[in-house]
C-alpha cells in the first residue's frame, strides 16, 4: 500500500537504443521507491537523449528533478544511491518537510 509521500515520475524516449538504460534506472529507482513507499510512473516522449527522473509530492507542487543519465549507462547501484541521495537531501526542504519528513529515517538507514 503506498502512502501519500508522492510519486517518482520517469521520463525517456521512445528509442529502442535506450531500453536495456530505462531498465536499468527503472529497477534502481523502484528499490528507492519500494523502501519510500512512493509510486512510480513513467513516460515515453519522441525526443529525450537523456532518461529523467522527478519527484512530485502527492500534496502537489512542481516536480523536481533527482536524477538525469546523461544519456550514459550507468550501473544500478550508482543510480540507487545518487537518487537516495537526493531524496535525503530534499526531505530537508521546507517545501517538502513535511511529506518526506516521515521517510528520512528510512532513507538514513540504507545510505
Amino acid at each position: 500500500m503506498l502512502s501519500s509521500n508522492g510519486r517518482f515520475l520517469i521520463y525517456a524516449s521512445r528509442f529502442s537504443s535506450q531500453r536495456e538504460r530505462l531498465r536499468v534506472v527503472g529497477s534502481a529507482v523502484a528499490r528507492v521507491a519500494r523502501t519510500l513507499r512512493l509510486g512510480i510512473d513513467v513516460a515515453q516522449k519522441a525526443k529525450l537523449l537523456s532518461i529523467y527522473v522527478y519527484y512530485k509530492s502527492d500534496q502537489g507542487g512542481e516536480e523536481i528533478p533527482v536524477y538525469c543519465d546523461w544519456g550514459k549507462d550507468g550501473g544500478e547501484e550508482d543510480i540507487y544511491h545518487a537518487v537516495k541521495s537526493v531524496m535525503f537531501a530534499l526531505s530537508f526542504h521546507p517545501k517538502h518537510h513535511s511529506a518526506l519528513q516521515a521517510i528520512r529515517k528510512e532513507l538514513f538507514t540504507f545510505m
